[in-house]
Formats: C-alpha cells, structure tokens, sequence
C-alpha cells in the first residue's frame, strides 16, 4: 500500500541517539496510516538492533532492514527501494525532527508553486560541549547547522541542504537511479558531496531544491566532533570528496588531472601562509578557518592523487 511519505533514518553505531530519533518520527502529526518509518542499520556493530527492534516492536507502521555492504549512499539507496511512500524523507540517526516535519514536506512537495526535486530545512545544533572560541561561523556548518532564511526559499547555487534534514520525490530518487555510492561516509571515512551530485542532477532534470525554515530538526553535536583534529579531518576528506566527483565528470582526463593537480600545487606553494597553518597549532578562530581551508586544500591534491583510502 502506498504511504504519502517514508521517513528513512539510515544508522551506524548510534545506539545512544537513534532511539530519540525515532521517538521524533513515531510522534508526527500525520496519521500512521499515511507515513512509514524506516530503519536501515548499515552494518552496526552495537546494540543498534535492540534499540529499534525491541523498543519500538509495537510500532506497527516501522520497518527495519539490515544493509552490510558499508556506505551512507548504499544505505539510502536500500531504504529507497524498500520505501512505500510518494515521498522520501531522511533524518540522522543523532537528529530529532519537529512534530509536523513530515506533514510540512509532504505539504511543501504537493503546494509550492515550484516543481520541487528536494526539500528540507533549518537544522539547529544540540551542543553537548559548549562551543569553543576558535570555531568560527564560517566553518560551524560542516557540523550540519544549517539556517538560510526566515522563510520558504528556492535555493541558489550558493545555498545547499543537508542530508539531515532532506526529502525527495522517490520517483526522481528512482530516475536518478540512487545516490552515488562512491561518495558518502564509509565506516570512518568522511567522504561526502553525494547529496551534491543528487541535487545537480535533479536541477538538470529541470527540478529546484525548496528551504523551508519551518521544516526544522535539532542535530546533535557529539563532543567527539568539537575538537580541531576533527575539523581538520572533514576539511581533509572534504577535498578528497571534491577531487572524486571532479574524476567522475563527463570527459575528465589524465590530463586534465595534471592540470588541476599542478594548479593546486602551485596554489599551495605561492600561498605560504597556507601552509604554515598546516604546522602549527592555533586557538584563533580566523587562523584556524585557515587552517581547515588547507587542509580541503591538502585533500583535493592527495585525491586527485588517488591515494586517499
């Protein structure tokens, strides 16, 4: 039986937060009958089934499926298949949706005026350690923070979503044919820019991609993220992710990876203050903004390089 929309929480050893995360979904304000909550567990290693199968056994409308090949996208693309919904909506295992977020998608998706490829929203930060002075503004959102505008918006090229706070018609996850399995977290890794090379090719597809500030979940900021060593680490596999999808265009050849890998380093070698951030360490929240910008540096070249796993 078709469902209006599928909430998808795709999970890898988060015990601690994903029963949050669903208790959010179980009470929505749309009727049982007209959503499903799925539960992908990719490959977890804790007590991840136990939370799900046993605290929520009396849910009747929740579904859970174990996916053991590891990857974010590969877990999204088996809770699309699975999916019953008009709609597929996905939350974060560590994040908490308000009460009417999917009655709010599902409105946004069948109202807008637009023909809309994607929607979602502002995402607040649940900070489990108090924020620290060197983070800056500039790169808090890499934390998945996320708060454009203070009303519907059809996003600019400037502007992006969050796969904690996203929804897609399934028919076009479908046409797309899934998320790009070589990008997205795996295990450890912090690969990403899956969700990019979705919205580009709904966009092409002549789709736009709606904020919509009311659409809002609250994220958690686990205390493991907020340190520097971290924040250098997403910044690192941020340009990995960046060089990846730059492999993958239409076209790109050996050549044109020597020309970007020259013009990188290059960049690097006549910007030494670059690479004197790299060395030594600092609590200036604009020195280590710096900082993290080479370290996406750094990760572009080494994945160009193809020597990044």
């Amino acid at each position: 039986m078709t469902k209006k929309i599928s909430a998808v929480i795709c999970t890898y050893n988060r015990d601690k937060y994903i029963g949050k995360s669903i208790e959010s979904l179980v009470n929505q304000t749309l009727l049982d009958n007209q959503y499903e909550i799925i539960i992908v567990d990719n490959k977890s290693t804790d007590n991840t089934r136990e939370v799900v199968c046993d605290g929520f056994k009396d849910v009747n409308h929740l579904s859970y499926y174990y996916e053991p090949v590891q990857g974010l996208s590969q877990a999204r693309n088996t809770g699309t298949k699975n999916a019953k919904g008009t709609y597929i909506a996905f939350l974060d295992d560590d994040a908490i949706a308000c009460n009417d977020w999917l009655e709010r998608i599902v409105d946004a998706f069948e109202n807008y005026e637009a023909q809309l490829g994607s929607v979602g929203g502002k995402i607040s930060p649940i900070w489990e350690v108090e924020r620290p002075s060197w983070l800056s503004d500039e790169i808090v959102p890499v934390l998945t923070v996320l708060d454009w505008f203070d009303k519907p918006t059809i996003l600019s090229e400037k502007y992006w979503l969050a796969g904690a706070n996203i929804a897609f018609p399934k028919f076009l996850l479908d046409q797309m044919g899934g998320f790009d399995t070589s990008l997205g977290r795996k295990g450890s890794n912090l690969l990403s820019n899956e969700e990019t090379v979705m919205r580009q090719d709904i966009e092409k597809a002549g789709y736009q991609c709606l904020y919509d500030p009311k659409i809002y979940v609250d994220h958690h900021v686990p205390s493991e993220r907020v340190n520097q060593k971290w924040f250098k680490r997403r910044f690192y596999w941020q340009g990995v992710s960046k060089a990846v999808l730059a492999s993958q265009a239409p076209g790109f050849s050996r050549s044109d990876q020597f020309r970007a890998l020259a013009k990188e380093i290059k960049s690097m070698i006549s910007s030494p203050s670059l690479i004197v951030r790299l060395l030594f360490p600092s609590n200036n929240p604009s020195h280590f903004t710096r900082k993290c910008i080479a370290m996406r540096k750094l990760g572009y070249i080494i994945g160009l390089l193809g020597v990044h796993s």
